[in-house]
C-alpha cells in the first residue's frame, strides 16, 4: 500500500520555479520535468524507506533525466516532501531549508 503524501508549499514553489525555467528553455521541457518529478514522488510513496537518509531524518530521491532531488521525510505511513532541489546548489542552502 502506498504511503499518504503531503507536499510542503515550499516544495510546490520549487517545482513551479523549475517548471518555468525548463519551459522557458524549450517548449514542452517543463512538462517533461513535471512528469519526471511526479514519477519520482510516486516511487517514493510506493517504497519510502528504500531511499537513504542524507540529513537527520530526511531522505533523498533523484529525479530521472533532470539534475534535481526530492527531499522528504517518512513518518508513520506519511511521506512529506519538503523540497525539490537542484543538485548543483550549495549543500549549505539545502541544510538551511531542511533545518
Amino acid at each position: 500500500m502506498a504511503a499518504d503524501l503531503v507536499i510542503a508549499p515550499e516544495a510546490v514553489q520549487d517545482i513551479d520555479a523549475a517548471y518555468g525555467w525548463y519551459e522557458g528553455r524549450m517548449f514542452g521541457l517543463g512538462e517533461e520535468f513535471l512528469s519526471s518529478v511526479e514519477a519520482c514522488i510516486q516511487a517514493i510513496c510506493r517504497l519510502p524507506e528504500i531511499y537513504t537518509k542524507v540529513h537527520k531524518e530526511y531522505r533523498r530521491a533523484l529525479v530521472r533525466r533532470f539534475p534535481c532531488a526530492v527531499f522528504y521525510e517518512y513518518v508513520t505511513g506519511t511521506v512529506t516532501v519538503y523540497c525539490v532541489f537542484h543538485t548543483s546548489r550549495s549543500p549549505d542552502r539545502l541544510r538551511e531549508r531542511l533545518s
